[in-house]
């Protein structure tokens, strides 16, 4: 017999819903069924017993009619009612034909030779027991003597009315199974349908997903489990969409960024091949071009560190070092740009030292974007600041300029890659790759710390960020060195 297969949760769920109801209510009716046929049999015979007292005390109350009351007993409740004599004589009272054939197996005689012997012991009382000839039936038998004559009597009650009764009622519990397996079959659809479908819904948005298109939505009702799983693949549907926004930013960014150059380049030396650029001109475009390959050269390193941030392959050497000193020597490397813009740089430390936990050569990077970032958005002449301070267990670092500030607008987007704040109004030589500000957020990050941005219009631009500060007792028991992945 080839095994039923139900492919989907669907069916499953409908096929066992249904199946549980139908068998519940198919053995619940058994069950009723015996209970209630049992409990009509013991009626039964309990009436059977009321009969046989009403009739022997007919028997024995001397009235002349007594044999007619009997009989119309018999006839109104269509019973069988023998009376076996001490000298095994038979009176039978009975109206359908049905009881002559019975009587006439010889059930009173047989019944008289098995109960006589221990009538003594029945006494006044009644017993019963089940016979089957050509149709079941129930017999209770008592003695009937008096002082003179002794004798037993027998009344049958026919079983088949009852048996009909429960036949009936078994064929109404399997029309009940029926209906409830209909009517379960319609309940398990509605409710299959109200737990399937949103998992269907799911999975519908989930292949939208795996072929590029984040557009799609699974509608979300009720706070169950499922309504749970679904907003958390929204939310998931829209980072992803954000994520290939931004992918598809960086790849026309870092195009737009490489192709620039590269068509300078190229037109360039192009001219100077075939002498559109005269000779004595050769050393002003190769430096031209030697700046563009530089600046191409800068872009690939930035590209490159964030990738290696981003993906965390970089491996931070935590030291406990002066984050003053730091800055000391950085500040020296920028000593030629700051001169070349008549720029003063305003150092206040809040302690002569102030010890730190993190990577230093991280830090520096961190340090010399921003003060690049300073000098190179800032007018000649107007003053930079950086100062440091600590509370509790955290290092502040606060780099600000006095330059033309970023847009209320834009504040919320300068740590995003590519991102550049003056597109238009900032001359080309100040423009940047616009990742630099990206290493910087990723850096702070990955040394568990944060930074943060203040600026307005023509007001400057002030960045401070974090830094875990380094006890005495940390120096001593890392040894002043610890590696971090």
């Amino acid at each position: 017999m080839r095994r039923i297969r139900f492919r989907t949760i669907f069916s499953r769920m409908m096929f066992m819903q249904c199946l549980t109801v139908a068998l519940s209510v198919l053995l619940l009716g058994i069950v009723l069924t015996v209970v209630v046929h049992a409990q009509r049999r013991q009626e039964f015979g309990t009436q059977l017993n009321r009969y046989a007292q009403t009739v022997r005390s007919r028997l024995f109350d001397g009235s002349a009619d007594s044999e007619a009351r009997i009989r119309i007993i018999a006839e109104e409740n269509d019973l069988l009612i023998e009376r076996v004599g001490a000298h095994g004589t038979v009176n039978a009272y009975f109206a359908d034909e049905k009881w002559r054939a019975f009587s006439e197996q010889g059930l009173a005689e047989t019944a008289y030779e098995r109960i006589a012997p221990r009538a003594s012991e029945i006494g006044d009382d009644t017993a019963s027991y089940f016979k089957k000839a050509d149709f079941p039936v129930l017999t209770v038998y008592c003695t009937a003597a008096d002082a003179t004559e002794g004798g037993l009597l027998l009344i049958v009650g026919d079983l088949r009315p009852l048996r009909s009764a429960t036949a009936e009622m078994l064929l109404w519990t399997v029309l009940i199974s029926v209906i409830g397996l209909i009517a379960s079959g319609v309940v398990s659809y509605y409710t299959s349908y109200r737990v399937i479908h949103p998992f269907v819904e799911m999975n519908r948005a989930v292949q939208c997903y795996s072929r590029g298109d984040f557009s799609t939505r699974i509608p979300v009702e009720g706070r169950d489990e499922a309504a749970q799983l679904g907003e958390s693949l929204n939310e998931m549907a829209e980072q992803l969409r954000g994520l290939e926004d931004t992918r598809r930013s960086f790849v026309a960014n870092v195009s737009h960024e490489l192709r620039s150059p590269l068509t300078s380049m190229k037109g360039f030396l192009e001219a100077m091949q075939d002498g559109t650029i005269p000779e004595e001109s050769f050393p002003e475009y190769i430096g031209i071009v030697l700046n563009e390959t530089r600046r191409m050269v800068t872009l690939v390193n930035d590209l490159l560190d964030l990738a290696r941030i981003e993906s965390g392959t970089i491996q931070l050497n935590f030291e406990v070092f002066d984050i003053n000193e730091l800055i000391r020597r950085t500040l020296l490397t920028f000593e030629a740009r700051l001169i070349e813009n008549e720029m003063e740089m305003d150092v206040r430390f809040a302690q002569e030292q102030c010890t730190v936990l993190a990577d230093p050569a991280q830090i520096g990077q961190v340090l010399r974007n921003l003060i690049d970032n300073a000098i190179k958005y800032s007018p000649k002449g107007r003053p930079l600041s950086i100062s440091t301070y600590s509370m509790r267990r955290t290092v502040y670092v606060t780099v600000r300029d006095n330059g033309i500030g970023i847009p209320q607008e834009d504040v919320p987007h300068v740590f995003d890659r590519f991102y550049k704040v003056e597109k238009a109004h900032t001359p080309a030589p100040q423009m940047g790759s616009g990742l630099g500000l990206s290493i910087v957020k990723r850096i702070i990050e990955s040394h568990g710390q944060s930074i943060t941005v203040r600026s307005a219009r023509g007001r400057g631009t002030q960045f401070t960020f974090t830094l875990e500060r380094a006890s005495a007792m940390k120096r001593v028991s890392d040894g002043g060195k610890r590696n971090v992945p």
